[in-house]
């Protein structure tokens, strides 16, 4: 296997001109009054951001604290059909000899940077629960990562470049979590890779189809067994997401390379796209202005440019509401649900026809549950791997303890 290069982030002079350059020049439009963030983020909202991006915010000082925080490399990963990729990634050992390696994988509008919560709590050492090697890569056209030059890069792409990952450092066999996309990708993985390499896989990001006919029982169950409080709040929630926030999905699944001009050519369209959904779609997540553009900056800042990252809809976007079309994973899965999540449906509805061995149910949290809750989700894979627990000791030597 090609070997692995440390990697820093190091963003040239010239590029840190250029924003500030573009933001100088920036244009805004009016705004309805009294309006709110029913249109999108308000005006004042966008005009404080910009100004701070431009004059305030310090970007070397962030990107020392991800270098110094994050121990990241890079590494080319062959695809089939697609040649090498130089795949980014975080990849950090805990003290345990024995602990268990597990993948992250991200969705959009996330990256790499969403495991900066949670990297310190997987790994760390202690008898009363179990320790992880921890990966967490950025997708290919995501972070540092190098994008696909051709169409075709579906899921079944994205599950093989993140499983050769996993292998070409040494996990022969391994657990997941993953979110947004990183549900579609890991459980991909664990029907193609379940059983020899893939070993258990957990999600924060839980979607199933409903039941149908084709299934008298358990559709005769869905019709006749009423929906509980907390199952009725979710159905408002995934109704109000398809309503009212999944404009989106439709524009990025049909014509991405239409916005990709808007992003790549002005960092305040970038800026406003990204705002909208790291707002209204946390649970009243306190977002600092800072934070925020620190998480836009990586797009604006990505290896294959901010208008990259969302070709994944057009590529993947059959396999996002039709679970159904490819085999479901048979190896043991855990789950939880955060109540602002974007889609959350009846938890009997994934148990119908996925292995199922552990769920939870949470009074907060969102759609980014590893950067908004990092340890009530950390808490939520240390049970599933813990001694006692349901998928203890599923990865053969590793039990996650000393």
């Amino acid at each position: 296997m090609p070997s692995e290069t440390p990697f820093q982030i190091n963003i040239p002079d010239k590029k840190l001109s250029i924003l500030r350059a573009k933001l100088e020049l920036a244009t805004f439009p009016d705004e309805l009054q009294d309006i709110g963030w029913r249109h999108g983020p308000p005006l004042a909202d966008m005009k404080r951001l910009v100004e701070r991006w431009k004059n305030g915010y310090d970007w070397r000082k962030y990107e020392k604290e991800l270098n110094q925080e994050l121990p990241m490399f890079t590494r080319d990963i062959d695809v089939d059909g697609f040649g090498a990729l130089n795949i980014h990634y975080v990849h950090k050992k805990s003290e345990t000899v024995d602990a268990i390696p597990l993948l992250f994988c991200h969705g959009w509008p996330g990256s790499f940077i969403e495991i900066r919560g949670m990297l310190s709590l997987l790994t760390a050492s202690s008898p009363k629960h179990p320790s992880f090697h921890v990966v967490a890569l950025s997708l290919p056209g995501f972070g540092f990562s190098e994008g696909a030059h051709k169409p075709g890069f579906g899921l079944d792409q994205y599950a093989e470049v993140t499983h050769k990952l996993m292998i070409a450092l040494g996990y022969n066999e391994y657990v997941t979590e993953g979110g947004d996309w990183g549900f579609l990708i890991t459980r991909r993985m664990a029907a193609k890779y379940g059983g020899k390499h893939v070993k258990a896989w957990h999600t924060n990001f839980p979607m199933a189809d409903p039941p149908t006919w084709k299934s008298p029982l358990s559709f005769l169950s869905y019709l006749l067994t009423p929906y509980s409080a907390e199952e009725k709040a979710g159905l408002e929630r995934t109704a109000w997401y398809r309503n009212k926030s999944s404009g989106y999905f439709v524009e990025q699944s049909t014509f991405p390379q239409t916005l990709a001009y808007g992003f790549t050519d002005s960092p305040v369209a970038l800026l406003g796209w990204f705002y909208e959904k790291l707002v209204i779609w946390t649970d009243d997540y306190k977002w600092t202005d800072d934070e925020a553009l620190t998480w836009i900056s990586i797009y604006w800042f990505s290896r294959a440019g901010p208008g990259a990252a969302h070709r994944i809809y057009s590529e993947v976007a059959g396999d996002f509401y039709n679970l159904g079309r490819t085999s479901y994973p048979t190896v043991p899965m855990g789950a939880s649900y955060f109540p602002q999540e974007l889609l959350l449906l009846p938890s009997a509805w994934l148990r119908r026809l996925n292995n199922v061995v552990i769920e939870s149910h949470h009074k907060s949290g969102g759609h980014f549950a590893a950067y908004e809750r990092p340890e009530e989700l950390t808490e939520d894979v240390r049970k599933m791997f813990a001694k006692g627990g349901p998928a203890f000791g599923v990865v053969p030597g590793k039990s996650g303890y000393a």
